[in-house]
C-alpha cells in the first residue's frame, strides 16, 4: 500500500466499508491530536472495496449506520473500525509502547530469587522470545498483565502488592472503573443505592502513586482512599 494513504476498515454483518485516509493526519486524528475528520480524508466517499472503487450507496449506507453523511459515518468507521498503519508507524509506536511496557515492567516486578527488578534489556529479551504482540494503540497499562503471564516460563516474576480500599463518587464512576479494572485487581466491590461505587482492590505496591494519581485526574480529586494492608 502506498505510504501516500492508508485505510480505516470497519467490518459489520460480514461487510465491510473503508475510507481513504492521509495516514499521518489519520493518526494524529484517532490520537485525538486534531479533530477535523475532513482534514484526514482523501476522498469524502466510503467505500465497499477502495482497490476497486466499489462505493457504498446511500441506502447501503442509512441501513447500516442510521445516515449516510460521509464525514458522519467516517466518524463511526474511526471509532469503531481499525486504522490500517503503515510500517514506518507501526514499527515508531510498536517501539514507543514496548519502551513503556517494559518500564512498568521493570519497576513493578521482581525475581522471586533475589527480589531485585529484572534489567530492561532481559525483559525486552524475553517479549521478543515469547513472541509477545503489542498492541501500539492500547494503553502501556492495560497490557502489562496479560504479557506477564507470557513471560512467566521464560523469566521469574512476582510482585509485592497491596490493597486498597477506595470511594467514588456516582459522577466519576464510569471513568474510575475503568481504570480500577486494568490497572488492579477487584477483591470486593459494592454499589451505592445514591450511585456512589465503593471497592477493595488489589494493586501492586509500586504502582501505587501512578494509580492514585490516574485517579485522582479521573475523579478531580474527589475520591476516598485507604491503605489496608
Amino acid at each position: 500500500m502506498s505510504e501516500k494513504y492508508t485505510l480505516v476498515r470497519y467490518s459489520h454483518s460480514g461487510e465491510k466499508f473503508e475510507i481513504l485516509v492521509d495516514p499521518d493526519l489519520a493518526l494524529a486524528y484517532k490520537r485525538r491530536e486534531i479533530t477535523d475528520i475532513s482534514k484526514t480524508m482523501i476522498v469524502d466517499t466510503i467505500f465497499l472495496d477502495s482497490s476497486k472503487g466499489i462505493k457504498a450507496s446511500k441506502e447501503k449506507l442509512e441501513a447500516t449506520f442510521g445516515i449516510s453523511d460521509p464525514l458522519e459515518v467516517a466518524k463511526i468507521i474511526y471509532d469503531k473500525g481499525q486504522l490500517l498503519l503503515t510500517a514506518s508507524q507501526r514499527k515508531m509506536l510498536t517501539e514507543q509502547k514496548l519502551k513503556q511496557i517494559v518500564n512498568i515492567i521493570s519497576r513493578t516486578y521482581v525475581d522471586p530469587r533475589t527480589k531485585l527488578p529484572h534489567p530492561p534489556v532481559r525483559i525486552e529479551n524475553a517479549i521478543e522470545e515469547a513472541k509477545v504482540s503489542i498492541d501500539p494503540f492500547r494503553e502501556a497499562e492495560e497490557q502489562v498483565k496479560e504479557i506477564v503471564k507470557k513471560l512467566m516460563p521464560i523469566i521469574p516474576l512476582s510482585v509485592e502488592s497491596l490493597e486498597i480500599a477506595i470511594k467514588i463518587p456516582s459522577e466519576f464512576t464510569a471513568k474510575a472503573y475503568g481504570i480500577v479494572k486494568n490497572m488492579a485487581e477487584i477483591k470486593k466491590q459494592e454499589w451505592h443505592f445514591d450511585g456512589s461505587w465503593i471497592a477493595l482492590v488489589s494493586i501492586p505496591a509500586a504502582m501505587q502513586g501512578e494509580f492514585l494519581e490516574r485517579l485522582g485526574k479521573a475523579t478531580q480529586g474527589n475520591l476516598q482512599t485507604k491503605i489496608m494492608r
